[in-house]
C-alpha cells in the first residue's frame, strides 16, 4: 500500500492550495484518512480527518479556512486550504487507516508535500 500526496507549492498570504492524496495498492477499504502538518522545528499536529462516512474533523484553529473530502472510487483525500497564512507553512502529510484483508488494519502515511506560505 502506498500514500501519494501532490498539491504542495509557494503561495502567498491568503491565497488558496489544494492537496491531493492518492492510496493505492492492496486495499480492501479505507476506514479513516487525514491530514497532518509538521511546521519547522515543532511536532506534527493534525489538521484534519474523515471517516469513510464522511464525518469530519478539524484541528480547532483551522475550522472555516481548510475543508477535508474524499472520494471513495479514487481512494483520494483533499484538503482544500484557503486564506493561507505563513503560520501555515510546512509539509503535510496525510495518513490513512486501511484494511488489507477482512482481519488486518493499519496506519500508512504518504510522503509529505511542502506548502510554504509567503507573507
Amino acid at each position: 500500500v502506498q500514500l501519494q500526496a501532490s498539491g504542495g507549492g509557494l503561495v502567498r498570504a491568503g491565497g488558496s492550495l489544494r492537496l491531493s492524496c492518492a492510496a493505492s495498492g492492496s486495499i480492501l477499504s479505507i476506514i479513516g484518512m487525514g491530514w497532518h502538518r509538521q511546521a519547522p522545528g515543532k511536532q506534527r499536529e493534525s489538521v484534519a480527518t474523515i471517516t469513510s462516512g464522511g464525518r469530519t474533523n478539524y484541528a480547532d484553529s483551522l475550522k472555516g479556512r481548510f475543508t477535508i473530502s474524499r472520494d471513495n472510487a479514487k481512494n483520494t483525500v483533499y484538503l482544500q486550504m484557503n486564506s493561507l497564512k505563513p503560520e501555515d507553512t510546512g509539509v503535510y502529510y496525510c495518513n490513512a487507516d486501511i484494511a488489507t484483508t477482512p482481519w488486518e488494519h493499519a496506519d500508512y502515511w504518504g510522503q509529505g508535500t511542502q506548502v510554504t506560505v509567503s507573507s
